[in-house]
């Protein structure tokens, strides 16, 4: 957006704008993508709206697309005026919505900036933000600690990649921010404490789980007192709580997989409790971590922990929903990045974004859905940070009866390894699925899916151990030793296959199975192993990993393909 005349006024006719932006000549347009240098005069007109405004290229973002007089569409970037936010959620007397960001979401202080439309985009409610680190912080700590077992003295921890990355990223966020001097002070203390705690493990040369658990808390530490510092600069009422220290989250003492225990709930809901004349102010969380019972140490929540932070404190409180704010529109029929044309699914049964989580898909981990699970009302809504007209996905406790679903989602596994066990001589003999398990339980390898027949049993492995590390061919030759010299079974695997999972209504799985393979077969696709799980709402199939892309596109098209073009139609 450009002027060569800066005193003519700029004319912006709008599709589409939200009224409350312009309550005061402070706030303008909402959403934006393209930097101003300087002021400029701005009439506005269309959606009711006609009026003139300066745009000061010091105020904050939001975004709307625009048509310029001589209807040339373009983006246009305005702000907030600092001091002139209005607090959201003033007359509610209690909090009524969790909104939880991730890492990228708070990566910079142009997301920080964005978060914070977000949230006020959401007026009527007064919200609790559950934050994750600034983006890679949580990595930079780990390998921070990883690194100063290598250290000989405190320079060398001090000039560190990570621990510079870490310093110079806070720094810029807090100077961008222009956040409260206090602010600044205290993240620089704990800076100082995040380097001290990394000398420490130079000097001891020892960096336990223990250890590591307090080392990345520091990222949750520091980005929520940041931003809490920044919705105050904006003239909205806030205050940081730790988790693990204001709120009473209260874990067992496994210092990286922390189990909540069930007096955090009581203590949430006792801290998050607003007194009668209580101005409303929003709550700013850090996420992830909690304390030991016995130990008093900090804890973190192992994989999902945020979003777990999140749907305690939900279910603590009683709230209707959780919201968890990602870049897509909710959860997606498919891996966009695999197919195109994929679609948002408004609804999602926990039971089937547990499956869904399980099988690969990015949705929420198992265990961070649990509160809301065992809760009444409780539920989850994935939204788009960068869409938030849309309505996202919400996942709750059932579907509604006259809800006449077929399939969910699509979801593909790589690199899944096929077992095939047969044993003719222990043919209807009790106990064969026993060893054959104790065999698996013994190597440390769980399994996805199973199929059995009269003679043999057919297992695919999980591709990691431990989430990260592929079974390489010793541990499967010394898997199939322990089958063959036990006396169990013979044994042959193959690797490289992708484990196909269609999530939907399996009460209609002969029309899923029948649509499915018909459309297999027209894209000459082969099935090397078919697997029903128990829970009603998968269906597997394993297929070779050089057709596994071409598998889920062929069933994506057979089912979502003529919802497409119904919705195209309307």
């Amino acid at each position: 957006m450009t002027s060569t005349r800066p005193a003519s006024p700029l004319i912006l006719l709008l599709r589409k704008v939200d009224r409350r932006s312009f309550r005061n000549e402070n706030v303008l347009l909402r959403r934006t993508s393209v930097h101003m240098t300087r002021s400029l005069p701005l009439v506005v007109q269309g959606c009711g709206l006609n009026k003139t405004l300066n745009l000061y290229p010091q105020f904050y973002i939001h975004q709307y697309r625009c048509t310029s007089s001589d209807r040339r569409p373009f983006h246009c970037k305005a702000y907030i005026d600092p001091g002139s936010a209005q607090q959201p959620g003033v007359d509610l007397g209690k909090y009524s919505l969790v909104m939880k960001f991730g890492g990228s979401s708070v990566a910079t202080s142009q997301r920080m900036r964005e978060v914070a439309e977000i949230v006020l985009a959401f007026h009527d409610d007064l919200p609790i933000l559950v934050l994750s680190a600034m983006g890679r912080t949580t990595n930079n700590l780990l390998d921070a600690g990883e690194l100063a077992l290598k250290c000989d003295n405190s320079d060398e921890v001090a000039k560190l990649v990570p621990i510079v990355e870490i310093r110079a990223r806070h720094m810029a966020a807090m100077r961008e921010l222009h956040v409260d001097s206090d602010t600044i002070q205290e993240i620089n203390k704990l800076l100082d404490k995040m380097e001290q705690l990394c000398i420490g493990i130079a000097l001891m040369q020892e960096c336990t789980d223990r250890t590591r658990a307090t080392l990345v808390s520091f990222g949750e530490r520091m980005s929520t007192r940041i931003f809490s510092s920044y919705l105050r600069s904006l003239g909205l009422q806030s205050r940081h709580f730790d988790a693990f220290d204001e709120l009473g989250l209260i874990t067992s003492d496994q210092f990286e997989n922390g189990e909540i225990r069930d007096q955090t709930y009581s203590n949430i809901k006792a801290a998050l409790h607003l007194e009668k004349d209580e101005p409303a102010s929003i709550a700013v969380v850090t996420g992830f971590l909690g304390r030991g019972e016995k130990t008093g140490a900090i804890t973190t929540l192992g994989r999902g922990g945020s979003d777990l932070t999140a749907t305690v404190i939900g279910a603590a409180l009683n709230l209707p929903e959780v919201q968890v704010w990602k870049d897509v529109d909710g959860v997606l029929s498919a891996d966009p990045r695999e197919v195109q044309g994929t679609i948002p699914m408004s609804f999602l049964s926990f039971q089937e974004a547990t499956e869904l989580a399980y099988f690969g898909a990015q949705v929420l981990h198992p265990q961070s859905m649990r509160p809301a699970m065992e809760s009444d009302s409780l539920c989850v809504r994935v939204k788009n940070s960068y869409n938030i007209d849309a309505p996202g996905t919400l996942i709750g406790h059932a579907r509604s009866k006259r809800d006449d679903w077929l399939l969910t989602s699509i979801v593909r596994k790589k690199n899944v390894t096929l077992l095939d066990i047969v044993s003719t001589r222990m043919l209807g003999q009790y106990g064969f699925l026993a060893r054959v398990f104790a065999v698996m339980e013994k190597a440390g390898i769980s399994v996805d899916c199973i199929a059995t027949s009269e003679v043999s049993v057919s297992l695919t492995l999980d591709p990691a151990k431990l989430w990260s590390r592929d079974l390489v061919k010793e541990e499967l030759d010394a898997l199939v030793r322990d089958f063959e010299e036990n006396g169990i079974a013979r044994v042959s695997y193959s690797t490289g296959n992708s484990l196909i999972s269609l999530i939907g209504n399996v009460e209609r799985n002969t029309e899923i199975m029948e649509r499915s393979f018909r459309a297999l077969g027209h894209a000459r696709i082969s099935v090397k192993m078919i697997s029903q799980g128990a829970s009603k709402t998968n269906i597997s199939l394993l297929v070779n990993e050089s057709q596994g892309v071409g598998a889920v596109r062929a069933i994506h098209a057979e089912f979502f393909a003529p919802h497409q073009h119904s919705e195209r139609s309307k």
